[in-house]
């Protein structure tokens, strides 16, 4: 695996970068003012950095007390199998452990795209018995 420099920076994520890695990983294409108040409303952001490009994102939304969604990890893809979306995945996982009200439990969610399951598997989630994610599109 070849090894790429980047950070993770968090909360900088700009509406045009998240169309931008959407769009790259064969995601629908969304309003630049739907997406900015997404990114307003969610309860945080990282960012993978690379020669001062975004390559990679994810976002955490919910409730910030009992569940907490892991939602748009994505990483170019020229710049996946590296450990990036693995570190992504870990920052928001730290930031909810760091943020979550002490002595209490929460839920972390999320939806695999099919055929990414196992890399979300190895780092401890398990569709267990609550079934599948369950979505209805609804145009407004």
């Amino acid at each position: 695996m070849e090894k790429v420099e980047y950070e993770l920076i968090d909360n900088v994520l700009t509406a045009e970068d998240f169309i931008r890695l959407k769009v790259a990983t064969g995601f629908m294409d969304r309003p630049l003012d739907q997406v900015a108040k997404a990114l307003e409303n969610g309860l945080f952001n990282v960012s993978a950095v690379h020669n001062g490009e975004v390559i990679g994102m994810g976002r955490l939304v919910g409730d910030g007390a009992m569940y907490w969604y892991l939602q748009e990890i994505i990483v170019l893809p020229e710049y996946q199998g590296k450990g990036i979306g693995k570190s992504i995945v870990n920052r928001l996982i730290d930031h909810i452990k760091h943020t979550a009200m002490p002595g209490t439990g929460v839920q972390v969610g999320l939806t695999a795209v099919k055929g990414k399951e196992p890399f979300y598997e190895k780092m401890g989630f398990d569709l267990g018995s609550s079934g599948m994610n369950m979505w209805i599109d609804i145009e407004s």
